[in-house]
């Protein structure tokens, strides 16, 4: 999923830069909108479950850290270490789909902006 999102962000950021280049007509713009909104909608999706899981091994991993508090042992640091070591990746996932998510907001407000001329939208947001 990683690849994807990046693949299709920077494939998006390279189509804004043509479509300002080379304006298109609204309909076709709105087109473009509409199939950004569809690929925003489904990282979303993913960026949920992916908090849901990041989530619950960190809960995991709190309530193993409590387990090896009241009684220590190999086994139950075994437990920590595998649900650490699990949880480092989901984070690091969770992270890039995060700000990947939020990029593709602000490439929607440059298409808005294309199509509407406003200032909202061509106001450059960090």
């Amino acid at each position: 999923m990683e690849k994807r999102i990046l693949a299709y962000r920077k494939f998006m950021d390279e189509m804004i830069r043509r479509l300002k280049e080379v304006p298109c007509d609204q309909e076709e713009l709105e087109n473009r909108k509409k199939e950004h909104l569809t690929q925003v909608s489904f990282f979303q999706h993913e960026r949920l479950v992916h908090l849901i899981v990041t989530v619950t091994f960190g809960i995991l991993e709190m309530l193993a850290l409590f387990l090896a508090q009241l009684c220590p042992g190999p086994a139950v640091f075994l437990l920590v270490a595998v649900i650490l070591v699990l949880l480092i990746p989901y984070i690091r996932h969770y992270y890039i789909l995060e700000n990947e998510v939020q990029k593709m907001y602000r490439q929607y407000d440059e298409l808005c902006g294309m199509q509407k001329n406003t200032a909202f939208f061509n106001v450059n947001r960090t």
